[in-house]
């Protein structure tokens, strides 16, 4: 017959995994050549190393963006200027240049075309007023031409009023004569006729003079009585 054993509940190897265990610890001896270059226990142990290997969640770092990168950035993207599938838009046209196929082309070109005008009496689906024009005027057999050669209003010469009526006054201004003696008679100019005051009312007017001196021996006159 076959021996079957069952798990040990005692220790570490081979523990009865359906019982619960406590932590277990080892102790080994002193080795007998001792590493001279260890830190000894002073060196610093990761937190996330275990006895079953490195645990962590997942980290992220950010570095500089390396010089071979061509990714666009984000702020080279418009999301704004991507149409919606589910949306109804008007049709979009583009205009490029002319191709050399059709350099030899003949059609005039947007700007070379002239639209009906809208004043005026050629307006193709518009009543129009009555217009006229007008021309200069004909020399020679026109209604207006002067056979007999009549002078004009302007050809006639106007009549001095003071020939038929009673003349008036006329003045004549001339240069200074000269004389052999040298006049000082004042010009316009010297004259103020604003400052004179004989003939018009005025308020009283009064003079302040010099202040005199204290150290000045006052005049006395003796006088007999």
């Amino acid at each position: 017959y076959a021996e079957i054993y069952l798990p040990p509940t005692v220790g570490f190897v081979g523990h009865d995994y359906t019982k619960y265990s406590s932590p277990a610890y080892s102790f080994y001896g002193r080795p007998t050549q001792l590493n001279r270059g260890s830190p000894g226990p002073r060196y610093y142990v990761d937190p996330n190393l275990t006895r079953f290997g490195h645990s962590a969640g997942p980290a992220y770092s950010m570095l500089a963006r390396g010089r071979s990168a061509m990714t666009p950035g984000p702020g080279n993207y418009s999301p704004e200027r991507c149409p919606v599938p589910t949306h109804r838009r008007p049709p979009s046209y583009s205009i490029g240049y002319r191709t050399r196929y059709c350099s030899s082309d003949q059609v005039p070109a947007p700007n070379k075309y002239s639209l009906p005008p809208v004043i005026g009496p050629r307006v193709p689906a518009k009543i129009s007023a009555p217009a006229f024009s007008m021309s200069a005027t004909c020399r020679h057999g026109g209604y207006s031409e002067d056979l007999s050669q009549t002078p004009g209003p302007a050809h006639y010469h106007k009549t001095d009023p003071n020939s038929y009526m009673k003349k008036g006054p006329a003045y004549s201004m001339l240069g200074r004569a000269r004389t052999s003696k040298q006049e000082i008679t004042p010009g316009p100019g010297a004259h103020s006729p604003e400052k004179v005051s004989g003939y018009k009312n005025r308020a009283p007017g009064f003079s302040m003079g010099i202040r005199h001196s204290e150290y000045t021996t006052p005049l006395i006159i003796d006088v007999s009585i």
